[in-house]
């Protein structure tokens, strides 16, 4: 398929170009309770409906657990739903997460990742998102403010998908990809509108010729049932994500994977991360391949549905692997992405040794010196054979 977007350039902060990518899709509704550092989404967003920008009903609530209670019921009602939040934001919706996933609900929520208390911080780590990751929503990571643009568009096309219907989280890092202004392509409204289309939601409430029951009570006759089609939703979410990845970089040139797999080919040592600090490793891995240094960069776009295969594949080749999670599962054995890599690579007949490496916690600067002290680290055990620790925290 031919490349056809029309793109404007733009000098945009994360969180102005993630509004405007809501702004073009035009949700029905938007429960809003504006949190730091996603603040600047729901202003600017605000704004739009403010000046008739958009035909949104923006709903202000009281907390962050009445945002995503309303972003349910205007979800089941059957409105194209989308909201923002971040950190202590994020966790007081917990409850209402599992709900809007066990409903098949396919709300988007963008949350600006920061640290969670206590103590208090508002700079950024996983944490908020990490301890999400088992609430049934599809999760995204961006590198890049174009990146965290264009992950609404295809978060909003796989969660209304017929064969997922999930709700889906699209993450971006606080201030430092929230609050960075960055040179961006944004795409005309029409080709978002062609691109993500018209949503009717199914088995509306408001559809009173054909009337449901959402959030009844359901023992242990049918709940394990219920529990499976959602597992199964989010298994078909995989290739579902896939397809509209793919999609997208034809239509706009802008090619996205599960997975971005860099400089991994030949490499004998590989760092595995997410969001913004895998910019800060490419840099140094360019930089070692100059020294003739076997080295490369794993970073997830996708976390859940977990891309296991697609990873296994990747990493195949590489002798020695250090995971840098940005959030720490607290088990003394290493960070969530840690231990789901760990065992993606378990059947593999010639795995790589993983070693753990918590880094960046509440906002700790994650530099080119640290990256390359992480190599450096995993080229020696690829020489020895040994790793002397297995999990530990760098940037303190």
């Amino acid at each position: 398929m031919a490349v056809t977007a029309h793109t404007k350039k733009a000098a945009l902060t994360g969180n102005t170009a993630v509004a405007i990518a809501m702004k073009q899709i035009n949700p029905d509704v938007y429960p809003a309770y504006p949190i730091t550092p996603s603040t600047g989404i729901v202003e600017d967003f605000s704004g739009f409906v403010a000046d008739g920008s958009v035909d949104t009903e923006l709903i202000t609530v009281e907390s962050e657990h009445s945002a995503m209670s309303a972003c349910i019921g205007a979800s089941a009602a059957g409105a194209r739903v989308m909201t923002a939040t971040s950190s202590q934001g994020l966790a007081l919706m917990w409850e209402m997460l599992y709900i809007a996933s066990g409903m098949r609900l396919p709300i988007v929520i963008a949350d600006v990742n920061r640290a969670l208390s206590a103590p208090i911080n508002i700079h950024c780590d996983h944490s908020d998102s990490m301890g999400a990751r088992d609430a049934g929503w599809l999760q995204l990571y961006a590198e890049t403010v174009q990146e965290a643009y264009d992950n609404v568009f295809m978060a909003m096309r796989i969660a209304e998908n017929a064969k997922v219907m999930l709700p889906a989280m699209v993450c971006m890092d606080g201030f430092i990809t929230s609050h960075a202004i960055e040179n961006l392509d944004l795409l005309s409204d029409e080709e978002v509108r062609g691109f993500v289309g018209e949503y009717k939601g199914r088995n509306s409430l408001l559809d009173t010729d054909n009337p449901v029951t959402w959030g009844a009570m359901v023992l242990q006759d049918h709940y394990i049932t219920f529990k499976h089609q959602q597992s199964e939703a989010m298994t078909r979410a995989k290739g579902v994500a896939a397809g509209v990845m793919k999609e997208f970089g034809e239509k706009f040139g802008r090619p996205y994977g599960l997975i971005d797999a860099y400089r991994l080919e030949d490499a004998e040592a590989a760092i595995v991360i997410m969001n913004s600090a895998a910019g800060t490793t490419k840099v140094v891995v360019d930089d070692l391949r100059k020294q003739g240094k076997k080295v490369g960069v794993l970073r997830l776009r996708l976390f859940r549905p977990f891309p296991f295969k697609e990873i296994a594949d990747a990493l195949r080749g590489v002798k020695v692997v250090a995971v840098l999670d940005r959030a720490d599962s607290m088990n003394s054995f290493g960070g969530p992405l840690f231990n789901e890599l760990r065992s993606a690579l378990y059947d593999l007949d010639n795995r790589p040794k993983v070693m753990s490496r918590i880094y960046g916690l509440g906002g700790r600067d994650y530099k080119v010196k640290d990256a390359v002290e992480v190599f450096e680290e995993l080229l020696n055990i690829s020489k020895t054979g040994k790793i002397d620790t297995m999990t530990k925290y760098i940037t303190l």
